[in-house]
């Protein structure tokens, strides 16, 4: 079976190779992304492709410094209630726009006001948007905001052409990136080709870049060892080894901000009428099942980091007084007599259908069904399972997020009342309060005291149970030259290169 995945990839990338240029930079990506609008995406592998396609106000380095790229300064008001920026000079949309402060407005208030914009929470401090002059915008907030400049560094601040999208966005997105948008073809391919009018031209060297979604690793590592693919990202821990031994491949690992949840449908619909999504002992008895250590050694070859908090463990906002629960059957069987559930209780797991989603969700299941639980495993195509989760078609879902600078980024959205990625409906007026307020400190130890308190509360009432972190690991082809790997996983192509 896997021989006639890896004839099949092969096969479709050596059909597109035929009609590419030479100067064509491969780069296999694990999924297919979802929709291609800034505003209504939530996929990782859509960030790939954004980075390419689409610029940002702010951007960050490796070292998770913010620094200028359709802004090229910044500053706050006195009460820090006005932040101004000055766009760059000579930014023109693929489709010949300018980008100017006007266009600015417009992707902010899209941003902010389109029904299903999932930007919204990001950006709910922001009371107006208002143009100064052509090259200065200056942002009115209802109160302080210390994550606006976070948000303005990933898709809340990548600006679309306002023209072209008063139409089909999704299907054609114009920006003003690096390369604009070709083609796509869904499950297949995406195809973006050089920007001439791009006013850092001189740093990116390939006429097209193709994004090729491979769920299957080993397929992705086959096609880059053979030649078919120049660079992949989520190279699979299993696959480390093999890749760091073949000379023709360069691999980079870096630690990661992503991590893995396991979210409950707590209030979003009839799939939420389970014991599991009405009882947080039932959620707690899940939890315990499980042991993290395990899924690490197993999977992972011990590579990740196990982890029951949305924040990596270097970071200031980690609560190291707050331990990973030890897997616990006992405990976890009394848990659900206590709750009166009537063992083995049968609950929905939906995971992604690349293998280590459905490796990790086999040990839990089988972790699980040892504590009194009988997990039916539901593997989908992971744009399909998280468009699922948003509409309440799951009991628990098995979702990765790619992690942002900010602690905010990695904890508002998915469990604040109206987050726009909280697709369980968890609502804890209390929790809001706590996270809304530490968006408004810039003072580190007032904002760990809320982060601290909030994430007590979770672990009590347990809307989502976090997993581990993961390492950026991508590998490229030693002739490809002048990548800097970032611990955001996005692949920048700022000054890569093939060898000549």
């Amino acid at each position: 079976m896997k021989f006639a995945h890896v004839m099949t990839g092969t096969l479709l990338i050596l059909a597109a190779n035929a009609a590419l240029a030479e100067s064509t930079l491969r780069i296999g990506i694990q999924d297919d992304p979802d929709i291609l609008d800034p505003h209504r995406s939530r996929t990782y592998s859509g960030r790939l492709v954004y980075t390419a396609l689409c610029d940002k106000l702010v951007d960050i380095t490796p070292q998770l410094e913010y620094v200028p790229q359709l802004a090229t300064a910044w500053t706050w008001s006195e009460d820090n209630k006005t932040l101004s920026m000055t766009l760059r000079e000579g930014v023109t949309f693929h489709d010949g726009e300018p980008l100017d402060a006007a266009a600015v407005k417009f992707n902010l208030d899209r941003a902010r006001t389109l029904p299903d914009s999932l930007r919204k929470s990001e950006l709910a401090s922001v009371d107006s948007v208002e143009v100064v002059d052509p090259k200065t915008v200056a942002i009115k907030l209802k109160q302080p905001d210390a994550t606006l400049i976070s948000q303005l560094s990933d898709r809340a601040g990548m600006m679309l052409a306002p023209k072209a999208s008063q139409g089909d966005v999704g299907s054609k997105p114009v920006c003003s990136g690096p390369y604009k948008f070709v083609q796509r073809v869904q499950q297949d391919r995406i195809v973006l080709e050089r920007f001439e009018q791009y006013w850092n031209k001189q740093a990116y060297h390939f006429d097209k870049v193709v994004f090729l979604p491979i769920p299957d690793t080993s397929v992705r590592l086959a096609n880059l060892r053979s030649g078919d693919l120049d660079i992949i990202e989520r190279v699979a821990p299993t696959d480390v080894k093999t890749a760091r031994a073949d000379s023709k491949l360069t691999v980079y690992s870096t630690p990661g901000l992503g991590y893995m949840q396991l979210m409950f449908n707590i209030a979003n619909g009839d799939k939420a009428n389970s014991p599991i999504g009405k009882d947080k002992r039932v959620r707690k008895a899940f939890e315990l099942s499980i042991d993290r250590d395990a899924i690490n050694q197993v999977v992972f070859e011990g590579l990740y980091a196990p982890s029951a908090q949305p924040f990596p463990g270097n970071s200031p906002y980690y609560d190291k007084s707050l331990p990973i629960p030890a897997r616990d059957v006992e405990k976890s069987k009394a848990l659900l007599t206590e709750a009166g559930v009537k063992m083995p209780l049968t609950v929905d797991l939906k995971v992604a259908n690349n293998p280590i989603a459905q490796q990790v969700g086999q040990i839990i299941q089988a972790m699980a069904g040892e504590a009194g639980f009988n997990v039916n495993l539901v593997a989908t195509e992971y744009a399909t399972m998280l468009s699922e989760q948003q509409s309440g078609n799951f009991q628990i879902g098995m979702s990765a997020w790619s992690g942002r600078p900010d602690p905010d980024g990695d904890i508002h959205q998915f469990v604040t009342c109206k987050g726009g990625q909280n697709d369980g409906k968890y609502c804890n007026p209390k929790l809001d309060d706590l996270l809304n307020k530490a968006r408004q400190v810039n003072d580190t130890a007032q904002r760990q005291a809320l982060y601290h308190e909030a994430l007590r509360l979770l672990a009590d009432e347990v809307p989502t149970a976090y997993l581990y972190f993961d390492p950026r690991i991508i590998a490229a082809r030693n002739n490809v030259t002048g990548f800097v790997p970032n611990p955001d996983g996005l692949i920048r192509l700022t000054n890569v290169a093939f060898k000549p």
